[in-house]
């Protein structure tokens, strides 16, 4: 049986595993959010980064990138791979992908999605909401093994228009980290 992995942030542009399909599409009751805390890839834990998680929010929709992973060892592989890469995040989800706005039935069900919460407690690199201008001046200044922040929100506003997804959090916040840095700050 397959596995299916989808991808709302920097899985979009750059999934680092083997995969058989990539389908774009969206799922439903969850919106991206730039609240999740990076301190091993786009931070580090004395400057966190900030990169997306998902938060329940009735009747909205999330859109990205779902892969199909359908050989054993590539699902190992991917499984591996993944846990390190998204070790920060705390809760692994199974949802409906949907690749159709106008159609009911899910594309794929049971495809698997990582998330980091906002329980502190299990979650200790949740930042949580802040406004567009402290969020975006947290992110012109933060920069980690992976390269600086502001790179990855830019990529992710690129992936998302790409896919024909406009996604105001994220315009809002490159518009205003633009802003910053040409400001000079």
């Amino acid at each position: 049986m397959a596995m299916w992995v989808f991808g709302y942030g920097s899985l979009i542009w750059k999934a680092g595993f083997k995969y058989d399909d990539r389908l774009v599409g969206f799922i439903k009751d969850y919106r991206r959010v730039f609240y999740q805390g990076s301190t091993d890839h786009r931070g580090t834990p004395e400057y966190p980064g900030r990169t997306v998680t998902l938060e329940p929010a009735q009747g909205q929709v999330c859109w990205g990138a779902a892969y199909k992973i359908s050989n054993k060892e590539d699902k190992e592989t991917a499984l591996t791979y993944l846990e390190v890469r998204e070790k920060q995040y705390d809760k692994k989800v199974y949802v409906d992908f949907f690749t159709d706005p106008t159609v009911t039935t899910p594309t794929v069900s049971g495809v698997m999605v990582y998330i980091g919460s906002a329980d502190k407690k299990l979650n200790e690199n949740y930042l949580g909401p802040a406004s567009v201008e402290e969020i975006a001046k947290q992110i012109v200044h933060a920069e980690g093994p992976s390269g600086p922040n502001r790179e990855y929100l830019f990529q992710l506003e690129k992936a998302l228009l790409q896919i024909g997804c406009e996604d105001k959090h994220v315009m809002d916040l490159a518009n205003e980290v633009r802003r910053i840095r040409s400001m000079g700050s």
